[in-house]
């Protein structure tokens, strides 16, 4: 981007590669274009040659990587002349959908599990406006209602089954094939709903101009959903891989799970939505699924705000502690380049991060000799 040119929003930078027919109706609020870091000292504390990044998604406008679906799902259901959304919600959806509602001037449906949702993303739902209806069941139970909802009433559903939330996510990796320059060897992911892994897939996909091959090899994600290729094969799409919370694993258990729970309330989810196509991702893309306690997803978003100053929510910890347990293991050989999403902002979770902090912070004189002693206790 040149020197006095404004940063517009994800769908304006990628609008030949996006389902958007008029740039003039486009919803935004300058998502996307997002930090990729390379982390420094972590992989200096595991000893490991590897070129480890993160895709801080929490930088987005509603501080998660919800935002670059959610541009695309309101800017085509107000082109379609739609005057409401709805969609369920553990909490990161909810806050987009509100918030570009409003920016479209529509109403939004949010529907929530009661007492099951951090109450950063709560706030936010409130303050953007959304008509918020809390239900006595998961996540799992509100999206059944959406669906069902969304047959009869005049709104346009916005969670991931909606195809232009997934059309709008893929673009991070397009984001990331601009940095590196290619795409990395491994892509690592926290997996709850299962959208986004799907959609960076088909980023990657396109993008680096494997789309032709792959659809000659009748994989079904690039028949189904992938539409834009480049004319050249530029670079070979990473191994996707997702980490989950033990228990709400469904990935890994092969089925879903009835009651899922973790700390981790953003993949707090036990029938994914994109099951079929999640699948086809790591399978086609040579990847993998693993999961993680909730003490080990902790201990990771601890590591990264510690060690390189970056304050995630749970969920997005996963996919750097998945990184790492195969990193040290060799599963990821080293040498290699590896990116890893971190969904959404601590700040989603406040009361997670206070909780488990050790510190004990007590009061003391307002006078330079108590400030001053404290300090060199501590130094």
């Amino acid at each position: 981007m040149s020197f006095g040119q404004i940063y517009t929003g994800l769908i304006d930078k990628y609008f030949d590669r996006l389902p958007i027919s008029n740039r003039k109706n486009i919803i935004s609020i300058g998502e996307g274009n997002t930090p990729l870091i390379k982390l420094k000292n972590i992989p200096k504390e595991i000893g490991k040659d590897v070129n480890l990044y993160v895709k801080f998604e929490g930088l987005n406008p509603t501080s998660s990587f919800k935002d670059r679906g959610m541009t695309v799902a309101v800017t085509r259901a107000v082109e379609e002349g739609s005057n409401a959304i709805i969609c369920a919600s553990t909490g990161n959806t909810s806050a987009a959908a509100a918030a570009y509602a409003a920016r479209a001037g529509i109403k939004s449906f949010v529907l929530i599990p009661d007492g099951k949702i951090a109450l950063g993303k709560l706030a936010q739902a409130i303050m953007y406006g959304a008509e918020i209806i809390q239900i006595k069941g998961n996540f799992d139970d509100g999206m059944q209602l959406v669906k069902k909802i969304g047959e009869s009433a005049p709104v346009s559903i916005v969670n991931s089954i909606n195809p232009f939330r997934l059309q709008g996510q893929k673009t991070a990796a397009f984001e990331i094939i601009d940095e590196l320059g290619k795409a990395p060897d491994y892509h690592c992911l926290p997996v709850g709903n299962a959208g986004n892994i799907t959609a960076y897939w088909m980023g990657y996909c396109e993008y680096s101009g494997h789309i032709g091959k792959m659809v000659e090899k009748s994989t079904r994600i690039c028949q189904d959903i992938c539409q834009y290729s480049t004319d050249a094969v530029t670079s070979v799409p990473p191994k996707m891989v997702g980490y989950q919370a033990t228990m709400s694993a469904p990935f890994l258990r092969g089925e879903p799970v009835k009651d899922p729970e973790t700390i981790a309330t953003a993949i707090r989810i036990g029938n994914p939505q994109s099951w079929d196509y999640a699948w086809m991702a790591s399978r086609e893309s040579g990847g993998w699924f693993d999961e993680f306690s909730d003490e080990e997803i902790l201990k990771v978003q601890r590591m990264l705000a510690e060690k390189e100053g970056i304050f995630c929510e749970p969920a997005s910890a996963t996919s750097v502690a998945g990184a790492l347990k195969d990193i040290q293991s060799g599963k990821i050989a080293e040498g290699s380049t590896i990116v890893c999403t971190l969904t959404g902002h601590g700040l989603k979770d406040p009361d997670i991060a206070i909780n488990q902090c050790k510190t004990e912070m007590t009061a003391i004189d307002a006078t330079f000799d108590a400030v001053n002693k404290a300090i060199f206790a501590k130094l």
